[in-house]
C-alpha cells in the first residue's frame, strides 16, 4: 500500500532563501521556496516522490501499462536543491579533473543536468522512467535504448500513444531546431501542474538568484551565459509545456 511521504530539505539549503510562510497550495498558488527546490512539499510515493495529483496520475499509467506486459518504473522524480547541487558538484569536479576550464565544464554539465535551483525535478511534477522488463544493466538513461532494438523501446512506444491521456508529456524532444538540453525520451512532465508551476517559475528574478548563489563554477555565469540558459534551458521545451 502506498504511504504518504515528506521529502524535507536541509536547514542549511533553506537558510538561503528567505523564508516565505508555507501553505497548503493548488495551480494558483506557488511560494518561491517550492519553485527552487528549498520547501517543504507534501510528496506521495514508495521509492519515488511527486505530488498527489501527479502521483495518482502515474499509479493510474503504471496500472493500464502492465495490461501490455510493461513496467514502469521511476529512477528519478523530486529532487530537492541539495539534492541537484550534489548532482552539480560531482559532474563539476569529474570534468575539471578531466582537464575542461571551468567555462567548458559548465557547458558540458547543462547538456543534461540542471543548475540548482533551475531543475523541474524541484516541482515534483516531472519523472525520468524506464521498463524495468528492459533490464536495468548499466547507464539506463541512454537515448539509444528507448529506440529501435533498445530494451526500453516498447515503453517509449506505449508513451507515445497514452502517455498524454494521463497528463504526462515528454519535456526534451528530439525537434532538429530545439536548442537547450539535449534529447531525454524518459523525462515526462504532469502537465496539469507543470504548466502553471512554469509560468510562476518565470516570473523569479532568476538572473538575480543564478548570480547571488555560491554554487561551484558559478563565478563563470556571465550575463550571456545566464540569458542563454534561461531562454534555451529552462524554456526550449515541448511547446505543450509551455
Amino acid at each position: 500500500m502506498n504511504r504518504r511521504h515528506f521529502i524535507r530539505t536541509t536547514a542549511t539549503a533553506a537558510a538561503t532563501f528567505a523564508t516565505i510562510p508555507m501553505m497548503a497550495f493548488n495551480t494558483q498558488d506557488f511560494p518561491s521556496d517550492i519553485l527552487i527546490g528549498k520547501g517543504d512539499p507534501d510528496l506521495y510515493g514508495e521509492g519515488f516522490s511527486l505530488q498527489k495529483e501527479a502521483y495518482e496520475a502515474f499509479v493510474r499509467m503504471k496500472h493500464d501499462a502492465a495490461k501490455e506486459g510493461i513496467s514502469i518504473k521511476v529512477v528519478s522524480s523530486y529532487r530537492s536543491y541539495t539534492h541537484q547541487n550534489n548532482i552539480w558538484e560531482r559532474k563539476y569536479n569529474r570534468f575539471t579533473q578531466q582537464g575542461l576550464n571551468p567555462a567548458q565544464a559548465i557547458e558540458k554539465i547543462v547538456e543534461y543536468s540542471t543548475i540548482p535551483g533551475t531543475s523541474r525535478h524541484h516541482w515534483g511534477t516531472d519523472i525520468d522512467i524506464i521498463d524495468a522488463n528492459g533490464g536495468e544493466n548499466g547507464d539506463v538513461l541512454v537515448a539509444k535504448k528507448f529506440h529501435g532494438n533498445g530494451p526500453y523501446c516498447k515503453l517509449k512506444e506505449w508513451m507515445n500513444t497514452y502517455a498524454e491521456s494521463f497528463g504526462f508529456k515528454l519535456v526534451y524532444t528530439d525537434v532538429a531546431n530545439r536548442k537547450g538540453f539535449k534529447y531525454e525520451p524518459w523525462h515526462y512532465s504532469y502537465a496539469p501542474i507543470s504548466i502553471p508551476m512554469l509560468k510562476a517559475y518565470t516570473k523569479l528574478d532568476l538572473k538575480s538568484m543564478l548570480q547571488k548563489e555560491k554554487l561551484m563554477g558559478s563565478d563563470h555565469f556571465t550575463e550571456e551565459f545566464i540569458s542563454r540558459y534561461i531562454a534555451e534551458n529552462i524554456l526550449d521545451i515541448n511547446p505543450a509545456l509551455l
